[in-house]
């Protein structure tokens, strides 16, 4: 579960102080697909970034599992980001490595010690020498690319460029990427902003599958409503740095007491 409690996030400089964020509170349960909508500017990117804390509010929590993250000191916290994947609008891909390298880049990253293969007990892999925790890590990290790359379908494109594919194979390549550490929360900043009416509806049932088959959580920044209602079963709507409606999609669809709201449904940006 994510509960972030009373979060205000500000900027200042010598003259002028912004409030993006303004005492927001919200409650996303595990395996909810959570839409956080709102117009340009309404403090929504900047809201997915302090619940990974690449934004750290100015005021109040975040909480995942239970965990107080903005308490955590550097090492810890980056223990908990392991469990929470980010997609990017911009897919992120590191252009000059081939679409299985973008996905296992992740799981390389992993200190030897620090990597926990699915097929093993912890203490078994503990047990091992250096050089055979390495030949480990290397087959495990295949399997889980292999494994990946089958779930995405771009099977014929692990030895691709990101140069060589849609925007649409981009993002797919960046959700499988976010998903190799087996996160129990996946963040997705305007994941389909850039992207066609078809492509996006293709990521989105990719997305709505993944949630589906492992459960884990997602949380969709966005400004389009159709995205909202394509997949999540709840959502918060963001005006002017505030959470001024939320609630299941339905309830907040039907029963909207906002003119931002009533705006985003009938697609008057």
């Amino acid at each position: 579960m994510i509960k972030i409690k009373n979060l205000t996030k500000t900027y200042q400089n010598k003259k002028t102080k912004t409030t993006v964020l303004n005492n927001i509170n919200l409650e996303i349960e595990d395996g909810d697909i959570f839409g956080i909508i709102g117009m340009s500017g309404a403090g929504k990117s900047t809201l997915i970034r302090c619940m990974n804390l690449l934004e750290k509010p100015t005021s109040g929590s975040v909480h995942i599992d239970g965990i107080n993250i903005t308490n955590l000191d550097r090492k810890s916290l980056s223990k908990v980001r392991k469990n929470i994947g980010m997609i990017f609008q911009g897919f992120n891909l590191l252009m000059q490595k081939t679409v299985e390298k973008n996905i296992a880049f992740g799981l390389e990253i992993i200190r030897i010690k620090d990597f926990v293969p699915e097929n093993m007990k912890i203490n078994e892999y503990k047990s091992l020498s250096y050089l055979e925790k390495r030949k480990v890590k290397k087959v495990e990290t295949k399997r889980k690319v292999s494994e990946l790359l089958k779930i995405i379908d771009l099977e014929d494109k692990a030895k691709a460029y990101p140069s060589m594919l849609s925007g649409g194979q981009r993002q797919r390549v960046a959700i499988a990427r976010a998903l190799a550490t087996n996160p129990s929360v996946l963040l997705c900043d305007e994941a389909t902003s850039a992207l066609d009416s078809m492509t996006t509806k293709s990521i989105l049932t990719l997305l709505k599958k993944i949630n589906e088959e492992t459960k884990v959580t997602i949380v969709i920044i966005t400004h389009e409503m159709n995205v909202v209602k394509e997949i999540c079963n709840k959502v918060a709507v963001i005006d002017q740095s505030e959470i001024i409606e939320q609630g299941s999609a339905p309830d907040v669809f039907k029963n909207h007491q906002s003119e931002i709201t009533r705006q985003l449904i009938g697609g008057e940006l």
